[in-house]
């Protein structure tokens, strides 16, 4: 009942479990006779603190090492006084043991599960894995992203807020960070955007799809800035060079896709950081990207969601712009800026066609990345986008 191995991507810890336990010394005495199949079995014997021996059944301590529960402060309630996993999760519960650790969840937790729940702020010790052998998954974290989202949720009518006519407004400590960022981007690097009309029929089609099938199951529906940004983590693969980071003078490749997504506040602009979008499932992304627009603007973001992004998405389609010339988020050499699907046009032989479009604006560091690999990683990702049933999968 004890996980053996754990598999993971390099780079990453392994899951906090807790070593299994040694197997105590032999007793010398013999245990005290119980009728057959109901007794302590042979080895489960353990001294108690008044010299008395005690029974644990061997589910129970694996149970009381996860949970840091001393077994010889807890009283037994199985057959002949045995303890059973029951009563160190009544100590653990009663904190009746003195070794008692605090905030161990209440299972094993997969890598990306962990990081998920790191991301979207859920403490792994308030969870009840639903996993074999209570093992916390994706879906138990992200139930319970929901859950907080849910009962935070504010519903009182605000007032509009801003500055009024004939004010003099002073700029925030917010402001005046992004202004100095934004400068410096634009002085230490040579920026050039790549814009490319993209056709997205395939993709209208298939987010209608989703909106019907993932809305019967209470499933988060993709906006179209979440499939964008599957497809841009796809693209990455084949383009490693954009998904990089320019530091002290030397280009980093990155293995995961962390992408940046853009997030407009009444004071300004902030970054919060989505990671591992090419592992993620497109139904995770969905959950993801909600609740961390939903704390950015409840100011509710920490420090490490907005840490070391390898790539940046921002989008405008949504203010009904077509393009523009995003500005990029160093140390990236990358960013793309995501304009609204309009009606365009193509030809099938003489005879026109009306296409559903999206424009793409590209800005890359011209000193790191040329034109030509942007102009790839645009027909990449406009492939992608044409054959959209790879982002669900």
């Amino acid at each position: 009942g004890f996980p053996a191995v754990w598999l993971g991507a390099a780079g990453y810890p392994p899951p906090a479990v807790a070593p299994p336990p040694v197997p105590p010394a032999p007793v010398a005495a013999p245990p005290a006779f119980s009728p057959a199949g109901f007794g302590p079995s042979p080895g489960s014997a353990v001294v108690a603190a008044d010299g008395g021996r005690l029974f644990v059944s061997p589910n129970a301590r694996r149970v009381a090492a996860l949970l840091g529960v001393d077994v010889a402060s807890v009283q037994g309630t199985g057959p002949g006084g045995r303890i059973v996993s029951e009563d160190i999760e009544a100590a653990a519960v009663a904190g009746t043991s003195a070794s008692r650790v605090q905030h161990l969840p209440s299972g094993p937790v997969s890598p990306l599960a962990s990081r998920l729940a790191e991301q979207l702020g859920v403490p792994l010790d308030a969870l009840r894995g639903t996993g074999p052998g209570r093992r916390i998954r994706l879906d138990d974290v992200v139930a319970a992203a929901r859950s907080t989202v849910n009962s935070s949720a504010v519903t009182t009518a605000v007032a509009p807020s801003g500055p009024l006519p004939g004010e003099v407004v002073s700029h925030s400590g917010m402001r005046r960070a992004i202004a100095a960022r934004m400068h410096a981007s634009l002085q230490e690097m040579a920026q050039l955007t790549l814009v490319r009309e993209v056709e997205v029929d395939a993709l209208v089609a298939l987010r209608t799809q989703l909106k019907d099938g993932w809305a019967a199951r209470g499933w988060a529906v993709p906006s179209y800035t979440d499939l964008v940004l599957k497809a841009v983590a796809l693209a990455l693969r084949e383009h490693p060079r954009l998904n990089a980071t320019f530091e002290a003078d030397r280009l980093v490749l990155h293995e995961q896709c962390d992408l940046g997504m853009a997030v407009s506040l009444d004071d300004g602009l902030v970054v919060p950081v989505v990671r591992s979008v090419d592992e993620l499932p497109l139904r995770m992304i969905a959950d993801v990207t909600t609740s961390l627009a939903a704390r950015a603007r409840a100011g509710s973001l920490g420090i490490d969601d907005y840490a070391d992004p390898t790539f940046t998405v921002t989008a405008l389609g949504a203010a009904g712009i077509d393009s523009f010339t995003p500005v990029i988020n160093p140390p990236n050499v990358a960013i793309l800026g995501v304009g609204r699907i309009k009606d365009g046009v193509g030809w099938k032989g003489d005879t026109p066609v009306r296409l559903q479009v999206m424009t793409f604006s590209l800005t890359i560091d011209h000193r790191i990345v040329d034109g030509a690999p942007g102009a790839a990683f645009l027909a990449t990702l406009a492939d992608v986008l044409a054959h959209p049933l790879a982002l669900v999968g």
